[in-house]
């Protein structure tokens, strides 16, 4: 056997790239609103408060221009016909695989802020303790078709299976 296909190569497919509006949204609004607190407390509470405002403004603009592109560069996925494949994560990288003959449930979620950008989730769930195969940051339209496509490969596979 060939040593140089027995590791787990890298999804080939990016997420949406609007994506990187949607995370800069996220971490907008989990910045700004300490932001705008820190601010309006510098007003009553003397200088120490306006350096601490300054420095958090400082690095609310750092995580808006960073942050969604290393998500970028870390997030892929792809679905073929035995498995569906996805690596994400900023601190702690998760690697997943699932085969589609252990498909048990496919389904596309949307929050109010993917909705905005036309974004959805595919969340394919498994009997793995290690719980469900997400697959954030798709084009809407294109996450439904994903989400038709696997369920019926996984109806096909788990029919041949018995």
């Amino acid at each position: 056997m060939n040593e140089t296909n027995l590791g787990l190569r890298p999804p080939r497919e990016y997420v949406d790239p609007r994506c990187r509006r949607w995370w800069a949204a996220q971490v907008a609004l989990w910045m700004v609103a300490p932001l705008i607190a820190v601010a309006f407390a510098a007003l009553f509470l003397g200088p120490w408060m306006i350096i601490a405002a300054l420095v958090w403004a400082v690095l609310t603009a750092v995580a808006l221009v960073v942050v969604p592109r290393v998500r970028w560069a870390i997030h892929r996925w792809e679905a073929t016909d035995v498995a569906i494949y996805s690596r994400s994560g900023l601190f702690w990288e998760e690697w997943r695989a699932a085969p589609l003959s252990r498909v048990q449930t496919v389904d596309k979620t949307r929050g109010p802020l993917q909705r905005q950008f036309g974004l959805a989730t595919v969340v394919v769930t498994t009997a793995s303790s290690k719980g469900a195969v997400r697959i954030s940051a798709l084009d809407a339209a294109r996450a439904e078709e994903m989400v038709d496509r696997l369920t019926l490969l996984a109806e096909d596979d788990q029919r041949d299976a018995t």
